[in-house]
């Protein structure tokens, strides 16, 4: 067996035990009873401790070491390098942190995540706020270990999205608050009025999984290699190349959310089913970053998934599988009902256009904790004064505030920006590959996806951590990712909406 041979059997193993952590977490988030979360706390931290072992272990620094030098890359192709890269990039940032830190973080993410489930339900923010107190020590112990050369925030952002920080996410943020507002402002103040009444009445839950699923089978997500279920924070996990999961929940009177929710993991699960799997379990397999991952669901979800030649396919089907909540509802008032701009508490039911407000109320709070200026037990008042000041709305009880998110629980801070990253990469994506599919808006009023899911499998999927998120993005569509493209996408849609005169 060669040396990257040797290397590459190493790091499987590490690979395979993370997906053996993320099946107990799925397990957890959708399948487990209650009282097994002690236990389930205690697996995870023992599992993640075995990882954090092997990842850090003098073999496979040694073996890294070797494969490093001059004499072994020479023989490497472009692929086995990037492995070594980015291997070496988890080794020497895995280095830093001590076992026994890396096993309380895992232990409390699961113990907090069970009290965020309990604290939601009862919308009681203080039996959860220990727990948040908890995870956010752990989480700047564990950042001022690996390091930050500007803010601490960047270590946690470095995390989701490689070489992103404070700085950088600052500027983007501001770029696209400077369009989204005086947008916003326009629509809200517009004299013409969406009705989404129809999206209110009874839909029948078993249906609309059916319906969902058949919309996820034409996009091309393989139910042999997948399947979906519910659970209280919608999400996709992969363990395998045959083996995505998806979640989403549902409700009765509102059938917006599960479908689109079901679209947008269904990105997701088309990205991870997208990766060779021929190089399983490697980097070359997974993900650039969260921020091209989010890109792949918020395309599906929303530049597809709520355009009007989208739903001439799919409103006759709707139709037939809700005839007496769809009956005598034409085109025209569906679109229109799904892309109603109005604030709301709830980010993953946020319309497009007041979504990326979300995003900037979370990323304020969380650099504002890591810097120290707020306080956990000040959180749900400064929560509805952001919310208040940037929506116009106040958050009626916790459930609907501070309690929303799932992210905070697992100690997944960081996370949030990459979220509205995603809604750029997507639009960039979504332009070049409307100049690279003959009749692209043609077919998807067919319901025809397979050129787009191709094309995507092709230009972004298949290269799994070959290349940065930046680089990957110059490659595709020649620019640097930049806010022009999701603001004039934006402008566009919601100026034809609501007959905006700009």
């Amino acid at each position: 067996m060669s040396l990257y041979d040797t290397f590459i059997q190493k790091v499987r193993e590490i690979k395979n035990l993370q997906s053996v952590n993320s099946l107990l977490e799925w397990d957890q988030e959708t399948m487990m009873p209650p009282k097994g979360i002690e236990y389930r706390a205690a697996q995870l931290a023992l599992i993640s401790g075995i990882v954090h072992e092997k990842l850090t272990s003098d073999e496979l620094g040694e073996l890294l070491d070797k494969l490093s030098s001059p004499s072994e890359l020479d023989g490497l192709d472009e692929l086995k390098r990037a492995n070594i890269r980015e291997i070496r990039r988890e080794f020497e940032k895995a280095k830093k942190l001590p076992t026994e830190l890396v096993k309380e973080i895992a232990e409390t993410a699961s113990l907090s995540q069970n009290a965020w489930v309990k604290a939601r339900r009862e919308s009681r923010f203080g039996d959860f706020s220990l727990w948040l107190t908890k995870m956010l020590k752990l989480k700047t112990q564990a950042a001022r270990m690996i390091g930050y050369k500007e803010h601490i925030y960047d270590a946690l952002l470095d995390d989701y999205e490689p070489g992103a920080t404070v700085g950088k996410i600052k500027v983007i943020l501001g770029d696209l608050k400077d369009g989204l507002v005086p947008l916003i402002r326009e629509v809200l103040s517009s004299k013409v009025a969406l009705d989404d009444s129809i999206l209110h009445r009874d839909y029948d839950v078993s249906r609309q999984k059916e319906f969902g699923t058949k919309i996820l089978q034409d996009m091309g997500f393989d139910f042999e290699a997948g399947r979906i279920d519910i659970s209280a924070h919608p999400f996709c996990t992969s363990f395998a190349p045959g083996d995505v999961r998806l979640t989403t929940r549902y409700g009765a009177n509102d059938p917006k959310m599960a479908l689109f929710g079901m679209i947008h993991e269904a990105g997701h699960g088309l990205y991870e089913q997208g990766l060779a799997p021929e190089h399983h379990h490697t980097p070359m397999a997974d993900s650039i970053s969260l921020g091209i991952h989010e890109s792949q669901s918020r395309l599906w979800e929303n530049m597809i998934g709520r355009s009007r030649l989208f739903w001439q396919h799919y409103l006759p089907k709707a139709r037939e599988t809700f005839p007496k909540s769809l009956s005598g509802v034409g085109l025209d008032d569906f679109y229109r009902a799904i892309n109603r701009v109005t604030p709301s508490f709830i980010r993953v039911e946020a319309d497009e256009l007041t979504y990326n407000i979300h995003i900037l109320i979370r990323f304020e709070i969380e650099t504002g904790l890591f810097e120290g200026v707020i306080q956990v037990d000040d959180l749900p008042k400064i929560w509805n004064r952001k919310v208040e000041e940037y929506l116009g709305i106040v958050p009626p009880n916790d459930r609907e505030g501070v309690l929303q998110d799932i992210h905070w629980a697992l100690g997944l801070f960081g996370y949030f920006p990459t979220y509205t990253l995603g809604n750029l990469y997507a639009a960039q994506f979504l332009r070049r590959a409307e100049k690279d599919i003959s009749d692209f808006w043609g077919k998807v009023s067919g319901g025809q996806f397979s050129d787009l899911k191709n094309w995507l499998n092709t230009n972004i999927h298949r290269h799994g951590r070959l290349y940065s998120a930046d680089d990957l993005v110059r490659r595709v569509t020649g620019e640097t990712l930049n806010a022009k493209h999701f603001l004039g996408y934006l402008q566009n849609k919601f100026g034809e909406l609501y007959r905006l005169s700009s």
